[in-house]
């Protein structure tokens, strides 16, 4: 398993990753801002995601809509079919 620069196992490959670069601390929760900043979208693009059901959100203390590993899904689902088709 790999492992980051705190000796902790990677529990999110791919948002760690996107986090890492974007230089962005990895949280608990998330709200639609967060969500957002982290994929360089809109809120309402964000909110469309939802609405779309392709990114799960929730109903979380002090207006957090989003875990971890909701976040990680989304990038997880996020790969387009065309890449499954050519071996990407």
């Amino acid at each position: 398993m790999s492992m980051n620069s705190e000796s902790q196992p990677i529990r999110y490959p791919s948002l760690e990753s996107l986090l890492r670069q974007k230089g962005f601390p990895l949280k608990g929760i998330y709200k639609y801002q967060d969500a957002a900043q982290i994929f360089d979208a809109s809120v309402r693009t964000i909110q469309q995601y939802v609405r779309d059901g392709k990114l799960r959100c929730r109903d979380l203390p002090a207006r957090g809509r989003f875990l971890s590993e909701d976040l990680e899904a989304f990038l997880r689902d996020s790969r387009r079919k065309d890449d499954d088709k050519h071996g990407r």
